[in-house]
């Protein structure tokens, strides 16, 4: 058995319940959990040993299943434009505007505010999973989430102006 096979067999059930958490679809996380793989095989040796491997492995599937979901909200405007009415269309592009709005100031923040929200917020995840992404305390991931939360709602109330 080779070295990857046993990092494989060690934490493929981890990261796979990791994506489940978050797609809340068990097909869906198997494919998400196989592209992990896949990249992680092709990037084994970019990996320093800064961190654990099941928090590289998830970090990897995390990225992979953002990337999914961009490609699969860049769909769904065409779509919804072809099987509805313009009105159907007018709601998703106001919630769409309002959605970018809010992209846009989380991206502008640092980390680890932004790692905090985008994992709470559209991962899902409870607080004590992502203490456990980031080797912190549950009480950190709080107060970094609250923080985040704050910073984003204070740069929309200043774009209001």
């Amino acid at each position: 058995m080779t070295e990857f096979e046993k990092i494989y067999d060690q934490h493929f059930r981890e990261v796979y319940a990791f994506i489940l958490s978050m797609s809340r679809n068990e097909k869906l996380a198997e494919e998400i959990t196989q592209e992990t793989f896949f990249k992680a095989l092709k990037a084994i040796d970019g990996f320093k040993g800064q961190c654990k491997m099941n928090v590289w492995l998830c970090q990897i599937a995390k990225n992979t299943y953002f990337t999914h979901l961009s490609k699969q909200k860049r769909l769904v405007p065409e779509e919804a434009a072809e099987s509805s009415g313009d009105a159907v269309m007018e709601r998703l592009m106001e919630n769409r505007e309002e959605a970018m709005r809010v992209h846009k100031v989380l991206h502008s923040l640092q980390d680890p505010y932004k790692e905090v929200f985008t994992l709470r917020i559209f991962g899902e995840l409870s607080f004590r999973d992502i203490s456990g992404l980031f080797g912190k305390t549950e009480s950190w991931a709080r107060v970094t989430y609250h923080r985040a939360r704050q910073k984003i709602q204070d740069r929309l109330k200043e774009e209001d102006r």
